[in-house]
């Protein structure tokens, strides 16, 4: 398994990768976020710890790029900034897992061991996420509802993968509009409405995607 440490504070990185070394991981490093975002793109890591203080590429922006680009890979935040706003932001960018500094090291090779069982328990259909009768295929970047196959353009790919990752939960149009298009919010715009219809007429009569009158939307779980 090949874990990337994404963390500028040389003490702390030498520290984790000393570790994961030790349990018999392939490590890869970065200091900063340009340099890691790079590297986690060009590598097939299994797992990325990630800082979110970092110089040249805030975290957040990096989770956010690694989100668009490399969906299916499992993001550990390893971060002093313990706010649970800044967790909750972290969750919503697609984040796996959290940890705040100080960490017990014992803890974070738990969270580690549990986040690469789990990939590997996903095997080869670690490109495919599915909730109930809907399975999203993340690198043919198309939607299978019973025996209806559709292929999306990138928004509805993108709107759909954050659905699908929050399923059973309620989203708000404001949030979908600035995790998934990046707009800060504009109660004129219909950006969203109109992309959840064409969403909807491409999934079918089984789509299981809810209205919540007045708040947003809801993938159904199961």
């Amino acid at each position: 398994m090949q874990i990337l440490i994404i963390e500028d504070e040389a003490r702390i990185l030498a520290f984790v990768a000393r570790a994961l070394k030790a349990e018999g991981y392939t490590v890869g490093i970065a200091d900063d976020g340009e340099d890691g975002l790079a590297r986690a793109l060009a590598h097939p890591y299994d797992l990325v710890v990630l800082d979110l203080l970092l110089p040249g590429m805030d975290g957040l922006d990096v989770l956010r790029a690694l989100r668009a680009h490399k969906p299916e890979l499992p993001v550990l935040i390893l971060s002093a900034r313990s706010d649970i706003d800044t967790k909750l932001r972290g969750f919503e960018l697609g984040a796996d897992d959290y940890l705040a500094k100080p960490f017990s090291l014992d803890e974070l090779l738990a969270r580690v061991r549990v986040r690469l069982r789990q990939r590997s328990a996903v095997g080869t259909d670690a490109h495919v996420l599915h909730a109930g009768c809907l399975l999203l295929d993340l690198t043919k970047r198309e939607v299978r509802v019973g025996e209806r196959v559709s292929g999306l353009t990138d928004g509805e790919f993108r709107l759909l993968h954050f659905l699908l990752q929050r399923a059973g939960h309620v989203i708000s149009r404001e949030q979908l509009l600035a995790d998934v298009w990046g707009y800060d919010f504009d109660p004129r715009s219909n950006v969203v409405d109109v992309s959840i219809r064409r969403l909807r007429s491409k999934l079918g009569p089984e789509a299981p995607i809810e209205t919540v009158r007045n708040v947003g939307y809801r993938l159904a779980a199961g």
